[in-house]
Formats: C-alpha cells, structure tokens, sequence
C-alpha cells in the first residue's frame, strides 16, 4: 500500500470495525452465517445470467469482510482479502477455519500483487471504502487472467449535487468514495473492461446499489 493514507480512509477502516461490532453483537453466529450464504446464493443467481456460478475457478473476494462471498464458494480456489481481517477475529462470526478453500490475507485492495491469477474478481460492498481507488483498479484488472469478470457492487449516487455534497462535506464517514455509476463504470473501461452489465439491485433515495459485471478484454 501506499505510504501516505488518507485521514478520511483512516477514520473510516475505525468506523468501519465499529459499524460490524455493533452489528454483530446481538446476532446468533451461526444464524447470521445462514442468512448471510442464503444472501450470497441469491447474488449469484441474480448475476448468473451474464456469468456462470463458478466451480474449479480461482477466485479473489477482495474486500471480503467478515463473510463475504468466499463462504458459499466450496469448489474453488479462493483467496479473500481486507485490512481489517485481524480485527475481525475478535468476531464469532468471522470463522476462517471453516473455509479450508480459502486462503486470508489482511490487507488492503492497494497491496495486491497478482497479475493474471484469477479466473473471477469479487469486490462487494468495498471499494468505496477504499483509499485509492485508482490504484486499487489498477490492481483488480492486473490481477485478472484475460477474458477473466470482475464482479462489483457498490452505492452510487442518484444525484449529482448530492454528490459533490457529499465529496466536499462528508456525510457518509464509512465510505470515503464518493461516486456515481457512470464514474465507476469509466474508472473500469479505461482499463480495458468491457461493461457487460449494470444490475440495479436496490433503490434508495440517495444511491443506487449496482452489481456492474466486467469483463477483461
């Protein structure tokens, strides 16, 4: 990673571990691993249409959380990253143990240093938590093999004059890229991606949650 972070990416990683103790603490481990394979399952089938669920593929969850998408991903090769993951083994629900196909690395999407290894790149729910998120680009296409999908999912803004709002005054302290659709999309495309899909997936009044399938040309 680069040496210099920004106070906004700092304060949001601090954030960011708050935000899952205080989720987490009154929720039954196990049941929330249920709902959370249940959730995962459905994101697949929703984007099945535009790419196969996978099996014997090798695969990045980056950004993965405490149960990302690497929990229902039993018959592949699977590597899960994020800077947070040693914090998380303070939390019954992260429970690296019962993921033997995974391999778990704390660090940040910035310091990836794979170049065509993945047959499939997961990066849901993380990269507008990041705090470069050109390099972190950089990095999810190097690290595809070529022909190879890149799956994210993120908010969006709606709105324009939010949006500056929102990059000039925070009001969304956890997540400390602030974008819309089209700018996320563009990051993608002058990498070379070709955008095979932008799923709508929820509506809300100040974002849009897209699923934007990617392919490495």
């Amino acid at each position: 990673m680069e040496e210099t972070t920004s106070w906004k990416w700092k304060l949001a990683q601090t954030l960011e571990y708050k935000w899952w103790q205080n989720y987490l603490q009154k929720k039954d481990a196990t049941e929330y691993l249920q709902w959370k394979s249940h959730y995962w399952q459905e994101v697949l089938l929703t984007i099945s249409k535009y790419v196969a669920i996978p099996s014997s593929q090798t695969i990045l969850d980056a950004g993965c959380g405490p149960a990302g998408i690497f929990i229902i991903l039993k018959s592949n090769t699977v590597d899960a990253i994020d800077p947070l993951l040693n914090k998380y083994e303070t939390l019954p629900h992260y429970t690296p143990e019962k993921y033997p196909w995974t391999q778990f690395k704390s660090i940040p999407i910035e310091a990836l240093n794979e170049t065509e290894k993945y047959d499939i790149i997961y990066c849901m729910n993380a990269i507008n938590h990041v705090n470069d998120i050109e390099k972190c680009y950089d990095n999810l296409v190097k690290s595809l093999k070529p022909n190879g999908y890149l799956i994210i999912s993120t908010d969006a803004h709606r709105h324009n004059f939010l949006k500056k709002i929102f990059q000039l005054i925070p009001g969304d302290m956890l997540h400390p890229v602030q974008l819309n659709i089209e700018e996320y999309n563009a990051l993608l495309q002058k990498r070379n991606m070709e955008i095979v899909q932008d799923i709508l997936y929820k509506q809300e009044s100040i974002f849009n949650y897209f699923i934007t399938i990617a392919k490495k040309k």
